[in-house]
């Protein structure tokens, strides 16, 4: 009897010591895992009923502001962007790059409509300076001279046959700058306007821009000109001719172009130098000899995003719009919102 007794009380007390780890330590583990879980799910379905922006809807239409006459039109995305891109780029570019075109106007005019908000009036206007150039079909005929319905047609094309096409980072419309000629090298942001870089804006090499007129120009100065520039910026501004390194070179950005400039008692950024000597890029070298300096300068712009003579040089390569894309733009990804 005792041994059966012992046998109980033993059995007894493996019974309750398994009811206290199970109560105690197992079953909160579980409904904690259970809860974990159900809550992961529970966010997993939150973020998926996140609704994407329907830019197409959006936009489908865009409001313009002509700078001329202060009138504000309401006009279709895609025909805003016809005028867009025969302002742009020359209707003789091979139709990859054209279209290439029509898609970084799309996407750099959501990005600025979404970001940018500098029209209270507008949402975009046609200056250059501010937003993109634009033209109307009239002026763009007159200055064609011939074959214009043919060459209109063209870009038309090239906007329509991309329609809906952006160019996205992590589902977003980019700010898809451009620019004419690259001088073989584009630039990233941040050494032409300051601020911070955007991971799809890095520095590409380009062969075959040097074919086209805007990769190579000159300009010269006399010394008292140089002066005369300078003074107009810099009201304390002394130079001595005599010193070897009056003028010169002190650094340079990642894709050679140039970060500073001394000049006399002066160091200018590129970009300030570029404005002051009217230079049409920042990649430039500089001769200083008899009483005069010369300046010369490879590629034609901020050199930032897109180059497009760089773009019509992959066109007859045989890249289409979207290969040449994703040359001059990394980590991207071009999405249709049509």
């Amino acid at each position: 009897m005792r041994d059966i007794r012992n046998f109980q009380i033993k059995n007894y007390s493996i019974f309750f010591l398994t009811l206290i780890i199970v109560s105690f330590f197992i079953l909160p583990i579980a409904f904690t895992k259970k809860f974990a879980l159900e809550n992961k799910v529970d966010e997993q379905t939150t973020q998926a009923k996140e609704p994407e922006i329907d830019y197409n809807a959006k936009y489908k239409n865009i409001t313009l502001l002509h700078t001329s006459t202060g009138a504000v039109e309401t006009i279709s995305l895609d025909d805003y962007l016809v005028n867009v891109v025969s302002a742009e780029m020359p209707v003789d570019y091979e139709e990859e790059a054209l279209k290439a075109q029509a898609t970084v106007a799309r996407t750099y005019t959501l990005y600025q409509i979404e970001n940018s908000k500098k029209h209270q009036e507008a949402d975009m206007c046609d200056s250059s300076s501010c937003c993109q150039a634009w033209i109307t079909k009239e002026k763009r005929y007159e200055a064609w001279k011939e074959n214009q319905d043919e060459k209109w047609e063209k870009i038309r094309k090239a906007v329509y046959s991309t329609a809906g096409d952006i160019i996205t980072y992590q589902g977003k419309p980019i700010d898809a700058f451009f620019h004419s000629n690259s001088g073989g090298t584009t630039e990233i942001p941040v050494n032409v306007w300051g601020g911070s870089n955007f991971p799809y804006l890095q520095v590409v090499e380009t062969s075959g821009e040097d074919e086209y007129s805007q990769f190579y120009s000159e300009k010269e100065y006399t010394y008292i000109e140089i002066e005369e520039k300078m003074k107009q910026n810099y009201n304390d501004f002394q130079i001595n001719w005599s010193e070897e390194n009056a003028i010169s070179i002190l650094e340079y950005t990642e894709s050679s172009r140039i970060r500073t400039l001394k000049v006399g008692n002066k160091n200018i950024s590129g970009v300030e130098a570029r404005k002051i000597f009217e230079l049409r890029s920042t990649n430039f070298t500089i001769e200083n000899n008899n009483e005069k300096v010369k300046f010369s300068v490879v590629g034609y712009g901020h050199g930032v995003g897109m180059s497009q003579t760089g773009s019509n040089t992959l066109a007859k390569q045989g890249k289409n719009y979207k290969e040449i894309i994703q040359h001059f733009y990394k980590d991207i990804e071009i999405k249709n919102i049509k």
